[in-house]
């Protein structure tokens, strides 16, 4: 992050406990991307030492997930069919030794698909020691695999997760008399969230008393921080007052200078009865200046319930700004 030209208002309240560390020249792009992760890379260690194959499976998205699934008992398959078909074809009994080579192969695959699923047709079977230990040397694979292919969709469908949308920009809007950040999040899940907390913190790196670039971070306090439940649309409003690191910021000022405003949610999921959590990040070039978010919901025809429009989370309109 670049050295920010204007002098940050001496008011606003510095926080230590941010994670982060102050040298500026330590870090690379922003702190927190958009999907809530640190935008840190980890080195050091052999990739196999330094990843968690469980968090990522569970992490992925769906179409990856299963993506690999498919992938892995393709190749499972493929490599124990190169085996039986090594061994040799005349030791899987039902196979037709006439034929191309490529169909005795794919015999065999078939029948190490069988064999890895333990759905055993009794078309083909196994004769010889090193093809009977062989099949069952598979089919004891294929048991683990299903059990931990198992393990993991549970894994992936009993998470607990805060199905909260946040966004796309933030907002400089007039607000009572003045200025002030707003940052919009909504539900987009037929989950129950309650006792929801926000909290922001604005990272910026300023010059400091002896002229050394550091990072500084500022809390933002909101005008609600918490509330009872999250059903609709919650915009989160900072004030820029005379104690915001923002007072006095212009729309220039917004354009000049480099910072990055974090944002962290927690709630409470009634079904899991745990607490989930979610952040995100708006680094400055994502911030609009002059602008504001339109309603999302509204009663509907009969008058009878609300409906919460989700493909509005992101509409804005532009403000006059004094």
């Amino acid at each position: 992050m670049d050295i920010l030209k204007k002098k940050v208002n001496t008011h606003a309240k510095t926080i230590d406990t941010s994670g982060f560390g102050t040298n500026p020249s330590s870090y690379g792009g922003r702190f927190i991307n958009k999907d809530g992760s640190a935008n840190i890379e980890k080195r050091g260690l052999t990739f196999f030492s330094r990843i968690s194959w469980y968090h990522t499976m569970i992490n992925m998205s769906a179409w990856k997930f299963l993506g690999l699934l498919v992938a892995f008992y393709m190749v499972v398959n493929f490599v124990f069919a190169m085996l039986y078909y090594a061994i040799g074809i005349e030791y899987l009994d039902g196979i037709d030794p006439t034929g191309s080579e490529w169909l005795k192969f794919g015999k065999a695959y078939f029948f190490s698909a069988q064999t890895f699923t333990t759905v055993g047709y009794g078309h083909i079977s196994p004769s010889g020691f090193l093809t009977s230990a062989l099949s069952a040397a598979e089919a004891l694979t294929g048991l683990l695999s299903f059990a931990i292919a198992t393990g993991l969709f549970y894994g992936r469908f009993s998470r607990p997760k805060a199905f909260v949308k946040f966004s796309h920009h933030a907002l400089i809007t007039p607000y009572r008399g003045g200025m002030a950040l707003m940052i919009r999040l909504a539900p987009f899940k037929n989950t129950k969230l309650l006792d929801a907390e926000a909290r922001t913190t604005l990272a910026m790196t300023v010059t400091g008393e002896d002229g050394i670039p550091v990072n500084k971070f500022y809390m933002l306090p909101l005008e609600i921080e918490r509330i009872t439940a999250l059903s609709l649309s919650w915009t989160l409003v900072h004030p820029i007052t005379e104690h915001s690191p923002f007072y006095g910021f212009t729309k220039e000022d917004f354009a000049a200078a480099e910072g990055e405003v974090i944002v962290y949610i927690k709630a409470f999921d009634d079904l899991f009865s745990n607490t989930v959590a979610i952040s995100t990040s708006y680094t400055f070039d994502e911030i609009i200046y002059g602008a504001k978010f339109e309603m999302m919901y509204s009663e509907n025809m009969d008058n009878t319930k609300t409906i919460l429009y989700l493909d509005k989370l992101n509409t804005y309109k532009s403000v006059e700004v004094e």
